[in-house]
């Protein structure tokens, strides 16, 4: 089964479920790393923050009911957690919902000297990302960014 066949099959098996509970869906990816598979399933939680007895809720539960379903045909490693405070933005509701937020972008090459840019989301669309650094603004063709990450200040 396709990638993504797999995780919109997760997100159809976990939905009621994730409502239910007091969850979403943050999002899914089925990796190779090395020779292992992982299916990995991000989860928030509607009020409060994630922990590990929320985690091993959803992952008991999609566990049960991959294994009924057997989507799968390959061995896989079943990772649930929290997307974390300096979680990545995957989908366009990820830059929707951030959007004014500080973030943190990786990108294939440099600009201005730099592969590291950080500053605060201003908009993306398939084509371009809008940041603003330093209160100047600077738009970045999305192709060329590797990853964006909320920026986490202690």
């Amino acid at each position: 089964m396709a990638k993504e066949s797999i995780a919109s099959s997760v997100a159809q098996i976990l939905d009621e479920f994730l409502e239910k509970e007091g969850y979403s869906l943050y999002h899914t990816e089925f990796t190779k790393e090395g020779p292992d598979r992982y299916l990995k399933v991000y989860i928030d939680k509607n009020e409060g923050y994630v922990g590990t007895d929320d985690c091993e809720k959803v992952s008991r539960y999609l566990s049960d009911r991959l294994d009924e379903k057997d989507i799968i045909s390959q061995n896989y490693y079943l990772v649930v957690s929290s997307p974390g405070l300096d979680r990545e933005l995957v989908t366009q509701e990820h830059f929707d919902r951030y959007t004014g937020s500080e973030v943190e972008l990786s990108l294939y090459r440099a600009v201005n000297g730099q592969k590291q840019i950080e500053g605060f989301l201003v908009s993306r669309t398939k084509d371009e990302t809008v940041i603003t650094v330093d209160g100047e603004e600077m738009k970045l063709p999305t192709k060329d960014i590797s990853k964006v990450r909320l920026a986490v200040r202690i």
